[in-house]
């Protein structure tokens, strides 16, 4: 189920450092991290990352779905979502990735990550 950031964390994403870290899992359970620089909150409970040289994240997003994105943000607070995640060509959030994702990169598609929760160390914050 989503859940929406609350105004704290919708701050410290906003606070964040550029790139993120997009960690996705094999169906033979193969943990695949990969550094992202271009991704954005879409609304209060949706990540996108776009798919510039997505190679086996691609993969994983299509055969399992699910996928954590780690953050620091410039005060050195680290925070992980977790959620659902897909991968789309075409519609709403492609077309908002196509908008700031920069016209030298190939943009083949979003992965669309609904929040469904948010730790900051240990402790659970949604």
């Amino acid at each position: 189920m989503k859940k929406k950031m609350t105004e704290e964390l919708r701050k410290e994403w906003e606070n964040r450092n550029k790139a993120i870290v997009l960690t996705t899992v094999s169906a033979e359970g193969v943990p695949n991290s990969i550094y992202a620089t271009c991704n954005a909150l879409y609304n209060d409970d949706t990540i996108l990352v776009a798919n510039n040289f997505f190679d086996k994240t691609l993969k994983n997003i299509e055969s399992i779905g699910k996928a954590s994105v780690l953050f620091i943000t410039n005060d050195d607070k680290s925070y992980q979502v977790k959620g659902s995640v897909k991968h789309l060509i075409s519609g709403a959030e492609f077309d908002d990735m196509k908008s700031w994702n920069p016209e030298k990169l190939p943009g083949h598609g979003v992965a669309v990550i609904d929040i469904e929760e948010v730790f900051s160390g240990a402790e659970k914050l949604l």
